[in-house]
């Protein structure tokens, strides 16, 4: 079997979340910095006097692992990697403390 393109997965989930942005009157932002592996979805802007900026997705492709940095996604990009046929094994929760990964069904590092 071949092995997936994760850093085309990444990107191809992420994407899926740009069409999911509530508010209307910020953006959303892609970026993909290919060559470093990093991938990040941002929602910026303002609503009405308040300034949005905020990091949605940030995802990282380290010694072939997917490194999940941050998550704001009601879904999990985890469990959408899951499903996309990436074994757990490949996948860090980086947002939880290295001492708390073993505690997931997820790769700890």
């Amino acid at each position: 079997m071949d092995r997936l393109n994760y850093s085309e997965l990444v990107q191809t989930i992420i994407k899926g979340h740009v069409g999911k942005n509530l508010n209307s009157k910020t953006e959303v932002h892609l970026i993909f910095d290919t060559e470093r592996d990093r991938y990040q979805l941002l929602h910026l802007g303002w609503d009405d006097l308040i300034r949005v900026f905020g990091c949605i997705i940030y995802v990282e492709i380290k010694e072939g692992k997917i490194w999940i940095e941050r998550d704001g996604t009601e879904t999990g990009v985890a469990n959408e990697l899951v499903e996309a046929g990436v074994p757990k094994q490949d996948i860090v929760l980086a947002f939880h403390a290295p001492y708390k990964r073993k505690f997931t069904e997820f790769a700890v590092g």
